[in-house]
């Protein structure tokens, strides 16, 4: 099995905080649609052959595609590759974008699966993020998606940064709790360079980030996920009983994927390519049937090292004769290692695998790290 990520590079305005490749300009729009479908066809071998399991379209902001946009994308990989008839089709989208027009036009699509960025539904919060949508943009798609039969919804939220006191944190978990989907992202505010967000912090007119607030803040929502009944599956996602992000585990238990457009990123086990993020390099490059992509043949200190950070990520652990199969004797190292850790009880160990505990996922990054070959 495998995956396809589509890589939408726009969006309607810029979201202070983020680093992921996009334009605010449609310039390109057309041109870079046509390339992205032959860009399709020119790494129609990557997979192998492999059967599609999981389609993922992200951004940017997919959502301000068509449906008649969405289908030439979907029929184009459908040419070329064996799709699963039950395969995981994602969508991002933003709030303010899945209007009943949008969401009924969707649904006539392959698409089966919403992941809707609400970051937020207090409208100081968005202001401040520079979001497009309104807090009642927020409730209103979740409703309008659910109402169109779309019972598998994602959403995402923000937490630990100033504006978002306890208070409102609890709050807005509450609120997607009554919402009642079966699957949270939330990820903890970070400062990229090269983003708004980091030259208002440099500049002084916006505070400093605080980890203690940020920390406490994972810790209510690990509490919070877990009286809903939510499996805290991997560090940032929540889900109800056997409603994972089929795409986002593959991702994690190392399953091979093909990013297609600018600054989307492949995998197939031995390498790891992405292509160049820049849309008008990428359009020349593709009509030109070029992938502008560079490679990274990854060695076995590579494989030891992405496996340890992936699999301890998730509450499937990291499994040691796993490590083993990587490289001999792998494991011994890695225990050694983890010894610290152990004491401190952040990190478990049931039978052959090493689970991070519920403390330890405060430091995950850390302890991957220093487990490291």
């Amino acid at each position: 099995m495998a995956g396809i990520y589509i890589h939408i590079p726009f969006c309607k305005q810029a979201c202070h905080y983020c680093d992921f490749h996009f334009s605010t300009s449609l310039a390109y729009r057309d041109d870079l649609l046509s390339a992205l479908n032959k860009e399709i066809s020119l790494q129609k071998n990557y997979l192998g052959g492999d059967t599609i399991e999981t389609i993922y379209f992200g951004g940017g902001t997919p959502s301000l595609l068509n449906s008649g946009e969405i289908n030439a994308i979907i029929d184009a990989i459908a040419r070329l590759h064996s799709i699963s008839s039950a395969a995981e089709i994602t969508l991002e989208a933003n709030p303010d974008d899945l209007d009943k027009k949008k969401v009924e036009a969707i649904k006539g699509t392959a698409v089966n699966r919403f992941s809707i960025g609400i970051q937020s539904f207090f409208n100081e919060d968005l202001k401040w993020m520079n979001r497009a949508h309104q807090p009642g943009d927020a409730d209103s798609s979740v409703k309008r998606a659910q109402d169109a039969g779309f019972e598998n919804i994602t959403v995402d939220l923000i937490y630990g940064y100033p504006l978002l006191t306890d208070a409102k944190w609890k709050s807005n978990l509450n609120r997607v709790f009554e919402l009642d989907v079966p699957h949270v992202s939330a990820y903890s505010m970070t400062v990229e360079p090269r983003t708004a967000l980091a030259a208002f912090i440099k500049k002084k007119t916006e505070q400093a980030l605080n980890d203690e607030q940020s920390a406490s803040q994972f810790i209510h929502l690990m509490d919070a996920m877990n009286r809903k009944g939510f499996e805290h599956y991997e560090i940032s996602n929540f889900c109800k009983p056997g409603s994972y992000s089929r795409h986002n585990t593959n991702y994690w238990k190392g399953v091979n994927y093909l990013g297609i457009g600018p600054s989307a990123h492949s995998y197939n086990g031995d390498s790891r390519q992405w292509n160049i993020s820049n849309n008008a390099k990428y359009i020349k490059s593709i009509l030109e049937l070029k992938v502008p992509a560079e490679t990274e043949i990854l060695t076995e200190k590579n494989k030891l090292n992405e496996y340890i950070m992936t699999s301890l990520r998730t509450q499937w652990g990291l499994d040691l004769q796993k490590l083993n199969t990587i490289s001999a004797g792998a494991s011994t190292q890695v225990i050694r290692s983890a010894e610290e850790f152990f004491a401190k009880e952040w990190l478990r160990r049931e039978n052959e695998i090493i689970y991070l505990s519920q403390s330890g996922k405060l430091y995950g990054d850390h302890i991957a790290s220093e487990l490291f070959f």
